[in-house]
């Protein structure tokens, strides 16, 4: 152990010095976070108060022979420089103390500069003549833990599941001819289909366990494999074989649902039509009773009235197919039957015509196809008749009389496929993050000298701005996926209205954000991530399809406005768009109009920080838009306006709204997840991400804020650096934060993620 001439409290002090000072342009915000921390020190004597702070003069800067005497008393100590420290100068500084005075505790004023100043190796590993330890993450965390927190009571279903996914035939390889691909998902999905995968949601007695909650996590890390694995089997299993489930009884169930999980019976879910798209009440296919031969006649009345875009449409043998259904001359509205397609040679029977939709932008490996029915008859047993049937003597008769509610009703059970179509997205995001944060974590670009080291791209502040916080995002919408699965499969809530309208609208958010991540991840990676072989590019070919499939997304988010306005109360329709009106009867608080200016540009690490800050701006942010949106639908209608155009006059107002609340609902129920999480320090973890996702969230929505006074520039600006400081902070994490998304490394085949 060497002397040094410096004292211990000044010599902690040293490494962060000769950092600040050279760059020479010292502002007065950086000396003012420095001076806030030797003010707070309590180590410091006044003679070595009064040192560090004269050192902080910009008038009377420290001597050039001062700055050299810093780096060699640096240099001379020989200390390893760890880049993957959870708090890398700070460590290293107290390591410099260490080796002249022997121990040296952790300051946690150093900690504190060196998270408000942003610093980074980086900026500084260049300075000092020092062996470099380029770590490129740090082991403070445990992937593992995290994962586990991540798959709480699911653990054993899903580590056996990934274990699964460990076989040759899902090995990833780039398939261009869309018959070979299809063959080959189809025989993966034939695979899960034996070891019990299919059935999985089903009831026991069909070979399933009834479990949905755990068939959302297999929907996700089957993208770790490929999307159209995920889509097709979603197809097979999830719409087809649910659609026989939730909409049929126990004589369909016995005579359809084993032989679904098994793939012994393979079907397609028959909704959408080449006219009319996500208007499922205004279809146009007819399904009439025939009462002298006791069957129902499906028949595509027009040129674009046909099916459209039917996933598993060239392999399946059945398809429940939607049509308006026609009983003794009566329209009784939009029912599921089963219609058998194809005979035991997989020949298309008489009356059906199916067409293959062709190459599409992604997904190439499931059969898409186009359906026409030509007066097809089937028995009047194969109407999945749960919510309405045709009696023996030939009349309708439904337990639900109101037609609204016994058409919302049947949609509302089939929320489960739109919940996974996010879960899938979000696999999407966190296959593409894990390999441009792995290929970030390698790949080395730039430096000020041609002697040096290039540095890493994971240690550059932009990186780290465009990937870390999609991370967290990540993060929050697992969580808020889990809870959505959960309501939609509690038994004691029979009525899925409302968890229709939360799942609406954060299908759209969600799918939006896989489809911006996958983007950035493919620019994060350059000319690597526009390789075939490393997987961006093909996800970003079938996540897309996410934001129109099972919705658009535009269209939900009008769904999920609606349901604000009449408080879920009211059925989502155009007859009951006066509904709305009831909102004006809510109690609205004064603080939507006033808003006290001291709030508004408090910037203060604490209540920004604070989730009580978070969850007040979007509850501000809903109740605003919901509060104007109402008024202006009143005006509407006031001055004579039918309720429907008054509805398409504020349309992008409800889209906002559909997307406030969104954000709300996401945030709220990631937080009340956290508050579960026993261990202190994964805790703290959780809770750091979920704080960089509130504030971008919020950073992304700064003009409406602005422009409602809500928050001033300051605080805007504030938000801007808290975002850029977490990315930071969360650096030497972030290898730990996309391995705790538990893709197994048989799955992570692209190239330059290993």
């Amino acid at each position: 152990m060497q002397d040094s001439t410096y004292s211990s409290e000044i010599l902690q002090y040293i490494p962060f010095y000769y950092v600040i000072w050279s760059d020479d342009l010292l502002t007065a915000s950086e000396i003012n976070v420095v001076q806030n921390a030797i003010d707070a020190d309590k180590t410091l004597s006044e003679k070595s108060r009064a040192q560090l702070l004269e050192w902080l003069d910009t008038n009377n800067p420290p001597a050039n022979s001062e700055l050299k005497k810093w780096k060699q008393t640096i240099s001379n100590s020989a200390v390893k420089l760890v880049e993957s420290e959870t708090y890398p100068l700070a460590a290293f500084s107290q390591k410099v103390v260490s080796h002249y005075k022997g121990e040296c505790p952790f300051n946690e004023q150093l900690k504190y500069i060196e998270i408000q100043l942003g610093i980074q190796p980086n900026h500084y590993n260049h300075l000092f003549d020092v062996e470099v330890a380029h770590e490129a993450t740090s082991d403070f965390y445990n992937a593992d833990e995290i994962d586990t927190i991540l798959k709480g009571k699911h653990v054993k279903v899903v580590d056996y599941f990934r274990k699964v996914l460990a076989d040759p035939i899902f090995k990833w390889d780039v398939h261009r001819n869309k018959e070979d691909f299809r063959e080959v998902v189809l025989n993966q999905v034939k695979f899960l289909a034996d070891k019990g995968y299919g059935a999985m949601a089903y009831p026991e007695a069909y070979g399933g366990t009834n479990d949905m909650e755990g068939y959302a996590y297999m929907f996700e890390n089957m993208m770790f494999v490929d999307g159209s694995l995920s889509i097709k089997f979603g197809v097979q299993f999830g719409l087809f074989g649910g659609s026989i489930q939730k909409l049929g009884t126990k004589k369909h169930h016995d005579q359809y649902l084993a032989k679904t999980g098994k793939t012994e019976l393979l079907g397609c879910f028959a909704m959408t039509e080449t006219g009319h798209g996500s208007n499922v009440r205004g279809i146009k296919t007819t399904a009439t009773y025939d009462n002298k031969t006791n069957q129902i006649v499906i028949h595509t009345p027009g040129k674009n009235d046909n099916k459209e875009y039917i996933g598993n449409a060239l392999h399946s043998k059945m398809a429940s197919v939607f049509a308006q259904l026609i009983v003794n001359g009566k329209n009784e509205g939009v029912h599921a039957i089963l219609v058998p397609l194809r005979n035991e040679k997989h020949e298309l029977l008489p009356g059906v015509i199916i067409e293959d939709n062709g190459y599409k932008l992604g997904l190439n490996g499931v059969d898409n196809g186009k359906i026409w029915f030509n007066q097809v008859a089937v028995p009047r047993e194969n109407l999945l008749n749960k919510y309405g049937d045709i009696k023996e003597d030939g009349t309708y008769y439904s337990d639900i009389k109101n037609p609204n509610k016994r058409f919302f009703t049947m949609l509302g059970t089939l929320v489960g496929g739109r919940i996974c179509v996010a879960r899938a997205g979000l696999g999407g995001a966190k296959f593409s993050l894990a390999v441009a944060i792995k290929h970030a974590l390698k790949r080395r670009q730039f430096n000020d000298s041609i002697k040096v080291q290039e540095d890493l791209l994971m240690d550059y502040p932009t990186h780290q701005l465009r990937l870390t916080p999609l991370v967290a995002s990540a993060y929050v919408y697992h969580v808020t996926l889990d809870k959505m699965m959960q309501q939609y499969c509690d038994p004691s809530e029979p009525d899925k209205r409302k968890v229709e309208t939360q799942v609406a609208g954060l299908k759209s958010i969600i799918t939006w954000y896989a489809n911006d991540t996958i983007q950035e991840c493919r620019e994060a990676c350059g000319g690597k991530g526009y390789l075939l072989e490393n997987r961006i590019a093909d996800l970003k070919g079938d996540v897309d399809i996410f934001t129109t499939f099972e919705g658009d997304n535009t269209v939900l988010l009008l769904l999920a406005a609606k349901g604000v306005l009449s408080d879920f109360k009211s059925e989502f329709n155009s007859a009951g768009f006066s509904a709305v009106l009831k909102i004006l009867g809510m109690q609205i608080n004064d603080k939507l109009t006033t808003i006290n200016p001291i709030y508004t540009n408090k910037i203060d690490k604490d209540h920004l920080y604070n989730p009580k800050f978070h969850k007040h701006a979007f509850d501000y942010h809903t109740r605003r838009l919901t509060y104007s949106l109402a008024m202006r639908i009143r005006d509407y209608i006031k001055k004579g306006v039918p309720s429907y155009q008054a509805f398409l006059k504020v349309q992008s107002h409800l889209v906002a709204l559909g997307k406030a609340y969104s954000n709300e609902l996401a945030y709220t129920t990631y937080c009340d997840f956290v508050e579960t999480i026993e261990d202190d320090k994964n805790r703290a973890l959780f809770q750091k991400l979920g704080t960089l996702h509130a504030l971008r969230t919020i950073r992304q929505d700064a003009e409406w804020y602005l422009e409602q006074g809500y928050i001033g520039g300051t605080k805007s600006k504030a938000i801007r650096q808290r975002v850029e400081r977490l990315c930071t902070e969360l650096r030497p994490h972030i290898e730990v934060l996309v391995d705790g998304f538990g893709i197994p490394e048989y799955c992570m085949s692209a190239p330059i993620a290993n």
